[in-house]
């Protein structure tokens, strides 16, 4: 089964000849066929150019011609970023059917020259900010362990998808937690790289200064070699993945995590990842992290200013094609002032410096992704349609990343007491990927929360047993 899998896996199992491209593809196709219409996790299906590409990586391969770890993988991209195969629409009305239309963003250009197989462009939230609305002509998507509960967003068809089988990785993008909150809740890895490393261009906008592009995975090493091809060539070299962390300094992050009203379970799945971190050699160093609220709120400031200078027109014009939530989170842009915008930028400066100054004395950070297993849908948004900051969105710790230019690791690290996922981040210096992957590496070498698959072919209610590749 294509879904008990890490994408390493499959690309050793591809290279010794127990699999082939064109099996792992149809399996993927089939995963789609069988869960997609319950899941909706595609927006558009590439499945005969899945089919001519694995064809084409299969001769390759057997000619020798090796083009790296994603040849003939199966790979989802984000339908916020373009590809040639099929239309960009960032699940809404309101963008140009032509935008992008032909070309191949950057980074789908790279996984195509390292002979992945792009099966399709998968479902978001509208601009990356909007929230699911079934009047609108758009697959809703749903969490695979439980279809009632949300997937994450804004890249959510990448994280679900992933658990289903209709891919072993995934691009997403992430501008307020939208790669690392869909791993959380799906269960599966997810990166934010550091700002810069991965070009947008291709990429929908929502926040220019926050933006970025990267990978959702089974696994850390499956992030790392996602992120070694689309990186391209701004200084990523994978790292070497060796499972021990002696004297590794771990900053242990809790303050603001574990709000009283959050999910019981979270702050023991969390002390026992920090036990599995500490019985690998890691030194945990208790810690507290520089300015929460402003960069949560320079997070909110620059992304909806952002967010309205790119679509001022479009909302004048057409404010009842956009969903609610995003039309009413990208509205709030008016009520900053130029002068606020300005302010929230400096104190992204001003916090960058303590957050840097902060890995001098550890050498990574870890602390809950959420405090909340998948909320349910009718748990996101209040009556006018909003998300609701004060319910399900103010449980996820995702934002304060955003205005800084760190890399964060999401993992799975455990479950509610109900079997939905648990997750932890890891964060590291600027420009440290490695640090992060080989952490993640790790603990993931130890725990097996990023092997479990949910139960697919019956009523999803709970996990089912670990499974091993």
């Amino acid at each position: 089964m294509i879904e008990a899998l890490t994408l390493t896996e499959a690309a050793d199992a591809l290279r010794n000849g127990t699999v082939t491209s064109v099996g792992l593809t149809e399996a993927a196709i089939a995963a789609a066929d069988r869960s997609d219409a319950s899941l909706g996790v595609y927006l558009a299906r590439f499945d005969e150019q899945a089919l001519a590409a694995a064809r084409r990586a299969d001769e390759e391969l057997a000619r020798g011609v090796d083009r790296g770890p994603l040849h003939g993988v199966p790979v989802g991209v984000k339908d916020t970023i373009a590809a040639a195969d099929g239309p960009t629409t960032a699940q809404s009305l309101v963008l140009d059917p032509d935008w992008g239309a032909g070309r191949d963003a950057p980074v789908v250009a790279r996984l195509r020259a390292a002979g992945a197989v792009l099966t399709g462009k998968t479902t978001a939230m509208e601009f990356g900010c909007g929230l699911p609305e079934p009047d609108k002509p758009f697959p809703i998507p749903r969490n695979p362990w439980r279809h009632e509960s949300w997937a994450g967003g804004s890249s959510s068809g990448s994280g679900s998808g992933i658990v289903a089988g209709m891919f072993l990785a995934a691009l997403g993008s992430d501008t307020g937690g939208s790669i690392r909150m869909p791993a959380a809740f799906c269960g599966v890895t997810g990166l934010m790289p550091t700002f810069g490393r991965v070009p947008v261009d291709g990429c929908v906008p929502f926040g220019y200064s926050l933006d970025r592009v990267g990978p959702l995975a089974r696994s850390a090493r499956d992030c790392s070699a996602v992120l070694s091809v689309i990186a391209g060539v701004t200084g990523f070299t994978e790292p070497r993945f060796e499972g021990d962390l002696t004297g590794v300094r771990v900053g242990i992050a809790r303050e603001h995590h574990f709000p009283a009203d959050g999910d019981p379970a979270v702050r023991g799945a969390f002390d026992e990842a920090v036990s599995v971190l500490a019985g690998l050699g890691a030194v945990p160093v208790e810690i507290t992290l520089p300015y929460w609220r402003e960069m949560v709120t320079a997070t909110l400031v620059t992304a909806t200013s952002e967010g309205l200078a790119y679509h001022r027109a479009d909302l004048a014009r057409r404010w009842d094609d956009y969903t609610a939530a995003a039309r009413g989170l990208l509205a709030t842009g008016a009520l900053v002032s130029g002068a606020e915008y300005v302010q929230a930028q400096r104190v992204r400066q001003v916090a960058q410096r303590a957050v840097d100054a902060l890995f001098a004395d550890v050498d990574v950070i870890v602390c809950p992704t959420a405090s909340i297993g998948a909320p349910p849908f009718d748990a996101l948004a209040d009556e006018a349609g909003h998300q609701d900051s004060a319910g399900a969105f103010g449980k996820i710790h995702t934002l304060y990343w955003n205005p800084l230019a760190n890399p964060v690791l999401a993992v799975p690290m455990g479950h509610t007491a109900s079997g939905l996922p648990l997750s932890m981040q890891i964060a590291g210096p600027v420009s440290d990927e490695a640090a992060v992957l080989r952490a993640g590496d790790a603990f993931q070498r130890h725990t097996a929360w990023h092997r479990r698959t949910p139960a697919l072919d019956t009523a999803v209610t709970g996990p089912s047993e670990e499974v091993t590749a």
